[in-house]
């Protein structure tokens, strides 16, 4: 069992983690963003706890770290996090806001975060490090990738596939039996109604 939790960033997104850790009743140890002063207060005053490199006094064994990193396009900020934590021996805590419906025939990967009224059904698959933001809803049997943002409002149908790292933006709706590729961008409020390759880009009116 894990002493606690840190989490890693102090910005929009890490605050709203914050509110889901704090109503599933999870001990936070403090916040790390080299933005910020060492012993400074932060979000709700819990300590801002310095850089990245604090985690080198903390055991690997006691605390588990939570990705406080968001995107508003490509994912790679809260890749790197991922990564160097995952370097250092950390383990990433699963985030689930109360609110949240998950079926318990899917399945979630390590770190991914499920925000306030979302809902995920059986089959689904949510690949690690990955973001199902406030109010989406990810029907049966998808299969999202590792580090990927399903941002607030989106709508997946069944059976769709998202490749690592896309980003699908906020109120996009996925029609069933599509597949996105990795690092892909889909714009805030596009209609997916074919398959996006690898890298690609859906943006109206572009």
């Amino acid at each position: 069992m894990s002493a606690g939790v840190i989490i890693i960033g102090a910005g929009g997104h890490a605050q709203v983690l914050l509110d889901a850790l704090q109503l599933s009743s999870c001990k936070i140890l403090g916040f790390v963003d080299p933005a910020y002063a060492k012993g400074a207060s932060g979000p709700r005053g819990l300590p801002m706890l310095g850089g990245d490199e604090v985690l080198d006094g903390f055991s690997v064994s006691e605390v588990q770290l939570v990705n406080g990193i968001g995107s508003i396009g490509p994912t790679t900020s809260r890749g790197s996090v991922w990564r160097r934590g995952k370097a250092a021996g950390f383990t990433f805590a699963q985030v689930v806001h109360p609110s949240a419906v998950i079926s318990p025939g899917a399945t979630l990967g390590e770190g991914v975060q499920i925000m306030a009224g979302c809902i995920v059904q059986t089959g689904a698959e949510i690949g690690a490090n990955s973001i199902i933001n406030t109010r989406a809803s990810v029907d049966h049997d998808c299969k999202i990738g590792e580090t990927v943002h399903i941002a607030p409002g989106v709508t997946l149908s069944g059976n769709v596939r998202i490749g690592d790292r896309a980003h699908i933006g906020t109120g996009a709706v996925v029609i069933q039996g599509i597949s996105i590729g990795a690092d892909s961008l889909v714009a805030a409020g596009a209609v997916v109604y074919r398959d996006l390759p690898e890298a690609g880009r859906l943006i109206p009116g572009h």
